[in-house]
């Protein structure tokens, strides 16, 4: 008796995890070397200048955002495998450090780079590179949630959990903490939202008195001269913003 032979393919998709250290590659050392050409701009020294065309002032945000409009096009039309694949990693990661080195002009709608208000842009990078280095460890929430109704509704149940931590360690005033929440669910945002709230913030503006006891304690934890060693970092990688 002659018995068939039965060929069974077996395809297993390994996710490239190259992916995104290019892309956080690309997005450290563009900020790092836009943070210093803008800073020699501003001291006046070396061969760069500010672009102008017809009178207007270029924002470098403008590179950035077409590269990361044009990285996005190729990526979801063609999907293209290696090394095109790295190509537009490392196009999105230089382009969005071009977009996020001028966060604040794009929340305040005014040119605020150098001013106190600029160092919004640095926080937004920091957080952006946290961000980057989570995924790139493989850090997700949306993963192995197993088969079945109940692992379902319990994993639902943990997200609902999740998000509302972080949103009122987002409303307390710690957005890089409740951001990071997002990827490390639930221990992250607790941590948050047990924590007392920042002054000026929404939750300290609805929940402290003025004068009350909490006011008091948390301007006494962040005063307004507060500087920290963080702060210390933030003037060294992005420049010292005007007082």
């Amino acid at each position: 008796m002659q018995l068939a032979t039965v060929e069974v393919e077996v395809v297993v998709t390994v996710p490239n995890q190259g992916i995104g250290l290019w892309m956080l590659g690309a997005f450290v050392l563009t900020f790092g070397g836009t943070r210093a050409v803008t800073r020699l701009i501003r001291a006046g020294r070396g061969p760069f200048r500010n672009v102008e065309v017809g009178g207007t002032h270029v924002h470098h945000q403008v590179y950035g955002i077409l590269a990361m409009l044009v990285a996005g096009a190729i990526e979801f039309s063609y999907r293209p495998g290696t090394p095109g694949a790295q190509i537009l990693a490392v196009l999105f990661g230089a382009g969005a450090a071009l977009t996020v080195d001028e966060f604040a002009l794009w929340l305040h709608l005014e040119d605020v780079y150098w001013a106190q208000e600029g160092r919004k842009s640095v926080d937004a990078a920091f957080l952006a590179v946290a961000v980057g280095l989570l995924l790139v460890a493989g850090f997700n929430p949306f993963s192995d949630i197993g088969q079945g109704t109940a692992n379902r509704l319990v994993f639902a149940a943990l997200m609902v959990v999740n998000l509302t931590l972080c949103v009122g360690t987002i409303l307390k005033g710690k957005t890089a903490l409740g951001v990071i929440g997002l990827l490390v669910p639930v221990v992250v945002g607790l941590v948050g939202v047990l924590r007392l709230a920042k002054p000026g913030s929404p939750w300290a503006r609805w929940r402290y008195r003025p004068g009350s006891r909490k006011a008091e304690r948390a301007l006494r934890r962040y005063p307004p001269d507060r500087r920290t060693r963080l702060d210390a970092l933030k003037d060294f990688v992005g420049g010292t913003p005007h007082r």
